[in-house]
């Protein structure tokens, strides 16, 4: 089973991604303690050279490391087949102990590699660099998640046993089950329903006034991390449940199948990219008044309000879609 290509290409990756952020790591600690971008010295010659080449070698392995939660997802997915009770996504990652913390680790290290990728992106367009400390910090408090998943990936995948009979998602995402998700499944439609449509519109509207206004990076940042949270727990308890049009399914998996025309994939893009643009816009925000930055950051910061507010309106028209042309009719009251 390990030689499944998918589970090759996420082990090589991730082994190679920890490999890289622990040798950037360790110039990391050499540029907090001796960076200098006035001094002349060879040691300081010698740091700029290096941090070239670790912010090139950075990129692509974190452009690979946002794209690998999605290719977890799909390898853990089809792997469904293998196993007995396993229908999808959510019974392949209950094989064992190890599948749903490795979809939490990758999940926040998407958005610290988004993050991170953003304030490269923001430092490399100030003359003097001046955030290269402040992306080398991120980048070591990084690295042990990014470790951390590695290994926990690792023992998943080598862990899985064909013979092991899991649970569905049925099973696992119902009222009668352990922990936070029956929790999630049991929350009221319409409460769930009004918190979403609520705070999607929140910050849709504080999206465009910091556009236009160049005001409320902060609030439209946190307003983003909000949604981020109510949307997830809205794509199980509220949404999914048109989708699939049967009150008691709420797999948050079972939309990445043929069956539900892969709606998921788009779904879950862009709800994780207007979470990590919309986040974005108010990372960067307290380097507004550096210098070099200060014509660079509001151009930057537009662009990502920009990206926030369209991924955001394609998530929600997307949803709004799934629970329009549903036939499932609830009744909320």
């Amino acid at each position: 089973m390990v030689f499944h290509p998918a589970i090759i290409a996420l082990l090589v990756g991730s082994v190679l991604i920890s490999a890289m952020l622990c040798y950037s790591a360790y110039y990391g600690v050499r540029i907090l303690k001796s960076w200098n971008i006035r001094s002349g010295s060879e040691l300081q010659l010698s740091l700029e050279r290096r941090t070239y080449l670790i912010s090139t070698m950075m990129t692509y392995a974190f452009g690979f490391q946002l794209v690998s939660l999605f290719l977890f997802i799909y390898t853990a997915d089809h792997l469904h087949t293998l196993f007995i009770g396993a229908m999808c996504a959510a019974g392949s990652l209950n094989v064992n102990e190890f599948g749903y913390p490795t979809v939490i680790l990758k999940t926040v290290n998407f958005i610290l590699a988004g993050l991170w990728l953003i304030i490269n992106f923001t430092d490399n367009r100030g003359y003097d660099y001046p955030l290269v400390k402040k992306k080398y910090l991120l980048l070591l408090l990084i690295t042990p998640g990014i470790v951390a998943e590695t290994i926990v990936q690792g023992k998943y995948f080598l862990g899985l046993e064909p013979d092991v009979i899991t649970s569905c998602c049925g099973a696992l995402f119902s009222v009668n089950a352990e922990g936070v998700t029956s929790g999630i499944v049991s929350l009221p439609v319409l409460p769930v329903s009004a918190s979403f449509y609520a705070s999607m519109a929140l910050t849709l509207a504080l999206g465009v006034y910091f556009y236009f206004k160049g005001q409320g990076a902060y609030l439209f940042s946190v307003a983003n991390s909000v949604t981020f949270m109510v949307s997830i727990i809205a794509l199980i308890s509220y949404i999914s449940i048109y989708i699939y049009e049967l009150p008691t399914h709420h797999c948050p998996f079972d939309i990445l199948q043929a069956e539900y025309n892969f709606l998921g994939y788009p779904l879950y893009a862009s709800l994780f990219g207007s979470a990590v643009t919309g986040m974005g816009v108010g990372v960067i925000m307290p380097f507004k008044k550096i210098m070099s930055l200060r014509q660079v950051i509001p151009t930057v910061q537009r662009g990502l309000a920009v990206a926030a507010l369209i991924l955001s309106t394609i998530f929600l028209s997307m949803a709004v879609y799934g629970v329009a042309s549903s036939n499932l009719t609830l009744a909320l009251f």
